[in-house]
């Protein structure tokens, strides 16, 4: 009889640490098939950065420019969540079960591993995988000023009007102001200017610009180069043809980029100008790496359709010069850069003779910089 009892209690003990052993592999048993099993429904979702939770994100990487990422987002279970995790960091969750947990990444490939566990002991996990790009360092930079003059009616019925000046002026105004780091107060649209109106903006902008503000000036219309005398003209829209007293003599405007004390001040005319006051333009295309010291530097430099005495009012270079401003996603454009992205183009879709020009106007205080666009920062 005792030998029975001892048997008894053995077996007994054998089924007991099996029921054990078999209810404690149920439980460690992770669920990584979903988040969503049908058993157990625990869910969780990532709201911000927007899109990183739509798709398969483990068949490519998405792409983060910040090295510094704050995810938001939710963990959702009937049965309660008692512990989440994000790449090993403890996540706090509100009663709701939301979240936001800031983490820094360096520049490479990264997985994001999310994982939870309900009051019944099961586990979910997921992952999404990603990419942080190389960021170059931002700029600190002044404030960015536009002067924008666009000429399509004269007063002299002896100069044929245009029609595509001021259209293209104002399309210029917007693109700087709706992708770049110019403000609208800060932004000047001059429609049909004459010389006086032209002298007093920049006369403004002498007293109201510091040494660490960047400028722009844009003019579209009717150019004139004087072959015999080598002067180059703007002609306003109360110029007369037969006399120049009111033409805009383009050593004017460099007497007034002179005054004008700038960080950096690009010309950009899509009209004829004075091919003498640049200086030889580098063949060589400065890498973007430079763009820092391009900043530090102060700069004059132009951005011109050509030397013609008469522009066509249906420029290639205009439409080229808008598409490509449009286009960059580049966050750091420098004027070189934009010049030599567009060249070809505007050479190649442009009657015979057409050659635009970049370069430094000289004397001016030009050091060696340049104009540098900066994309607005949408986030």
């Amino acid at each position: 009889m005792k030998a029975v009892t001892q048997i008894l209690c053995v077996l007994t003990m054998v089924l007991v640490c099996s029921a054990k052993a078999q209810s404690t592999e149920v439980i460690t048993q992770p669920i990584t098939v979903s988040f969503k099993n049908i058993d157990h429904p625990l869910e969780v979702r990532i709201t911000k950065p927007e899109g990183f939770d739509e798709g398969d994100k483990s068949r490519g990487f998405k792409r983060v420019k910040k090295r510094i990422v704050l995810f938001e987002g939710y963990i959702n279970d009937e049965n309660g969540v008692v512990e989440a995790r994000l790449n090993d960091e403890l996540v706090a969750l509100d009663p709701d079960g939301f979240f936001a947990l800031k983490l820094s990444f360096t520049p490479g490939d990264h997985e994001l591993k999310f994982t939870a566990k309900d009051q019944d002991g099961y586990v979910g996990e997921k992952s999404y995988f990603f990419s942080v790009e190389e960021e170059t360092e931002r700029l600190v930079s002044g404030n960015y000023h536009a002067l924008i003059i666009g000429v399509d009616e004269y007063e002299d019925n002896r100069i044929v009007d245009l029609d595509r000046p001021i259209s293209d002026a104002t399309a210029l105004k917007n693109i700087l102001i709706d992708k770049y780091t110019f403000v609208e107060e800060n932004v000047t649209l001059l429609s049909n200017a004459t010389r006086r109106d032209i002298i007093d903006e920049l006369d403004k902008l002498s007293e109201r610009i510091t040494e660490d503000d960047n400028l722009l000036i844009f003019y579209a219309g009717h150019g004139y180069w004087d072959e015999d005398k080598e002067i180059g003209y703007w002609i306003p829209s109360d110029a007369r043809q037969t006399s120049t007293a009111d033409w805009f003599r383009n050593t004017t405007l460099t007497d007034q980029i002179r005054s004008i004390r700038s960080k950096h001040t690009l010309l950009v005319a899509d009209a004829c100008f004075s091919g003498t006051i640049f200086k030889a333009r580098s063949a060589v295309l400065e890498a973007d790496k430079a763009i820092q010291l391009k900043y530090s530097l102060p700069s004059r430099k132009a951005m011109t359709s050509g030397t013609l005495t008469q522009v066509p009012d249906r420029s290639a270079f205009m439409k080229y010069l808008l598409k490509r401003l449009g286009d960059n996603n580049e966050r750091y454009l420098a004027a070189n850069s934009l010049f030599y992205s567009m060249e070809d183009a505007v050479i190649n879709n442009s009657d015979e003779g057409v050659k635009p020009q970049y370069g430094t106007i000289q004397k001016v205080g030009d050091e060696g910089g340049d104009f540098i666009f900066i994309l607005k920062d949408l986030d």
